[in-house]
Order: C-alpha cells, then sequence, then structure tokens
C-alpha cells in the first residue's frame, strides 16, 4: 500500500495516551471463539491509520491495485489490510496500516505520485490506537499461519459516535466478549479515535465466510426486540454509526 500518513502534518506521538489488547481468535471454526475480547478491548499498545477513499468514475481496479501495492518506505513495511466494499457506506475501499507504537507525520513527505492523485474521488483519514499488529493480524485471519486460509472472510466494518455522556457505556459494550446466541464471529479487533475523523470507535468483525455471516445475521433478528439485546443497548448509547460489509484484496 502506498503510504498515505504524508498527507497531514502534525505529530501524533504524545498528543493523546495510547490507553486500552486481548487476544482474539485465529480462523479456526466460530463457534469456538467464545472466549476472548475483541482484540483492541483490554489495552491498546499500537497506533494505526485508517483510510477510506472513494474512487473516481470508472477507477475502482486503478485504486485498488495501488492500495494493495506494498509501499517500500511504510514506518511498518507490509503491516496492512485492504477491504473492498460490498454493501453499506459510500467509500470504496478501506486501508488500516500499521505504523508501531508511535507516528509522526513530517511535512517534507513524498506527495502521491501524480498518475495516481486521479484515482480516488475523495478520501478520508483517522488516526486511532489499537492491539498489538500481532494481536490484531490473529484477529483479522491475515497472521502468517491463516492468511492462505482465510481469502473467502467477511469482514463487517461500523465506527462509531457515542451520545453524550454515554462514551463508557459504548466502550463498555463495544469490549464484551461476543456472547449473543448465535454469534458466529471468528475475529474482532476495536479501535478508538486518536485524530481525524468526528467518530470515537472503529469496529471490524471478521466471519469465515458469507454462509457463517448470513448465519449470524438470522440468529441476530431473532434477538432483536428482547430486553437487553444488543439493537436495544446500541441505541441506548450511540448518537452515530454505520456499518459496511467487505472482502478483502490484501493481504
Amino acid at each position: 500500500m502506498k503510504s498515505i500518513t504524508l498527507v497531514l502534518a502534525i505529530t501524533l506521538s504524545g498528543l493523546l495516551p495510547v490507553t486500552l489488547v486481548d487476544a482474539q481468535g485465529t480462523a479456526k471454526p466460530a463457534a469456538s471463539e467464545k472466549t476472548a475480547a475483541p482484540a483492541g478491548a483490554g489495552k491498546r499498545t499500537d497506533v494505526y491509520h485508517v483510510h477510506f477513499t472513494k474512487a473516481a468514475l470508472g477507477k475502482a481496479v486503478q485504486l485498488g491495485d495501488w492500495l494493495k501495492t506494498p509501499d517500500p518506505k511504510a514506518p511498518m513495511p507490509g503491516h496492512f489490510i485492504v477491504l473492498r466494499h460490498q454493501d453499506g457506506d459510500a467509500w470504496d475501499y478501506a486501508v488500516i496500516e500499521h505504523l508501531g507504537t508511535k507516528a509522526t507525520v513530517e511535512a517534507a513527505g513524498t506527495a502521491v505520485p501524480q498518475d495516481k492523485r486521479d484515482l480516488s474521488a475523495w478520501h478520508n483519514d483517522t488516526f486511532v490506537n489499537g492491539p498489538s499488529w500481532e494481536e490484531f493480524t490473529r484477529a483479522m485471519g491475515i497472521d502468517s499461519d491463516s492468511a492462505s486460509k482465510t481469502s473467502g472472510s467477511v469482514y463487517s466494518v461500523s465506527y462509531y459516535r457515542p451520545a453524550p455522556g454515554h462514551r463508557e457505556q459504548l466502550e463498555k459494550m463495544l469490549s464484551e466478549v461476543p456472547s449473543a446466541a448465535g454469534d458466529t464471529t471468528a475475529g474482532n479487533v476495536l479501535m478508538q479515535h486518536l485524530e481525524g475523523s468526528p467518530w470515537t470507535f472503529l469496529s471490524i468483525s471478521r466471519y469465515n465466510s458469507w454462509e457463517d455471516f448470513a448465519k449470524g445475521e438470522k440468529n441476530g433478528v431473532a434477538q432483536t426486540t428482547k430486553k437487553d439485546s444488543p439493537w436495544l443497548r446500541l441505541r441506548e448509547h450511540t448518537d452515530f454509526h454505520t456499518d459496511t460489509l467487505t472482502d478483502r484484496i490484501a493481504p
């Protein structure tokens, strides 16, 4: 992925405390992944760059090819995942790049190559804190032992802004071990805004297949009207949220 951390002129290191990661599952069957909280729910030690982008007309393929091309000059070469929109929000691609335990953005960065400038109609960028890269890759099924076996994974990408005075309650809810009846997720990650977009939390849930996702959705709908269901609890603490279904194009 071409580095996208070079468009801002601020130093993130030391701006905000890195608080809050608990290990999350590998590419095992979803039914066995019921004992671990989302990676990033216990402590968040590392900095990531989250990039949402909409392709210019007729440029979706070229933009995707560029985003999934590793950048040898990246702070942590090869530490990224590229997700492609299937259903949900207006963006076409989400790129999450691991930057290490701190990130410095300098004014004297390398500009986006001229032949790539017109591939994107718009984009937004947010720095977040999250789990270690090891925990992130396990939860997302892209660690060295799993990546070749999880190409059919489905990822639900959600970001949330808590209602005023409800930040702790929303974070507590998002940090819980998936325990809803019939939950079929195979890995979960929770990240927190540091600098950028107007949302506070980013969560990514991985499913081993579209069949697992559909089964989980069917099970969830049956729980919607029950007292203290996740659907109702979310609406007690959230001012705004979006959900987008994606597949993975890199790694």
